[in-house]
């Protein structure tokens, strides 16, 4: 594996001088914006794996996305390359419906440390939830991104991601009721402690995750990409693009259908991708907001 190749890969030139906070930011937010959140392998015959070096060719070299378990884990390694004190973290995803965090740890994400303060680094959520930047450990504070304003809880030693969105604009009338569409402006995002954990302790979690007949991921095909002004999305055969702030405490959402025939042109053209062979999209009724 080769640092210079990512590097490549996300647009970063450098120079990359030391593990400084400008540098973490940066980093992280090209990946963001390189590297789509996507689960399409689940969906054309194939398994998501948590052995380094295929992730990285997944990623890096096939020029592909990947989910939490992929991308985090790599980018766990880019930070360990460029000498950050990291410890990745397990953590639990909100579920709106339950009102209640999942029971299973299957989000991995990274805490970094530098001159002093903690970080929560996560290149891998998606969609309208996906933090461009890292996150200050600091209990309380909002701090604002473009999807919105992200704030940390702590309580007891669990800390609490939650996010407070603008009021999505919709012009197609057709999606008006979308049961994709998050119509609360706060909510949980997700839960973790800072007890560290290896890439080991996932690897239940992501069987589950690609096998499980209830689980999101074998459900709906997924797969979004944020842009300079908002992000893209495919879940299914719906297409978003969203644009932050359109109108003021505004998103736009432009949501539409395609066809079979539209998507490996979608993925190439809106997502960076090359050709998935054998994908067959997948949107059942299961519940999931974008």
């Amino acid at each position: 594996m080769d640092l210079q190749e990512y590097f490549q890969r996300i647009g970063f030139s450098g120079p990359f001088e030391k593990p400084d906070l400008a540098s973490l930011q940066l980093v992280h937010r090209l990946h963001v914006l390189s590297i789509p959140f996507e689960n399409l392998s689940l969906h054309s015959g194939q398994q998501n794996s948590m052995e380094l070096p295929l992730v990285f060719n997944k990623l890096v070299h096939q020029r592909r996305g990947g989910w939490c378990c992929e991308s985090n884990l790599l980018f766990s390694w880019v930070l360990g390359q460029l000498g950050y004190a990291h410890t990745a973290l397990g953590a639990r995803v909100y579920h709106p419906q339950q009102q209640d965090f999942s029971a299973r740890e299957g989000h991995l994400i990274n805490r970094v440390d530098v001159a002093g303060r903690s970080y929560l680094a996560d290149v891998s959520f998606g969609l309208a939830d996906q933090i461009w930047e890292p996150l200050e450990l600091v209990s309380g504070k909002d701090q604002p991104q473009p999807a919105g304003t992200f704030r940390l809880k702590e309580d007891g030693g669990t800390w609490v991601l939650e996010k407070t969105s603008r009021t999505p604009l919709i012009p197609n009338e057709a999606f008006a009721k979308s049961s994709l569409l998050d119509r609360s402006l706060t909510s949980p995002v997700f839960c973790f402690t800072l007890e560290p954990r290896q890439p080991g302790d996932f690897h239940a979690a992501a069987h589950f995750l690609q096998t499980a007949s209830d689980s999101l991921y074998t459900n709906k095909s997924i797969c979004s990409l944020p842009t300079a002004t908002g992000y893209r999305a495919l879940i299914g055969w719906i297409y978003c693009e969203v644009t932050f702030c359109y109108q003021e405490e505004f998103d736009l959402m432009e949501m539409r259908k395609i066809t079979d025939a539209e998507v490996q042109d979608i993925l190439r053209e809106k997502f960076g991708m090359p050709p998935i062979h054998n994908l067959k999209l997948k949107n059942n009724k299961i519940n999931y907001t974008m």
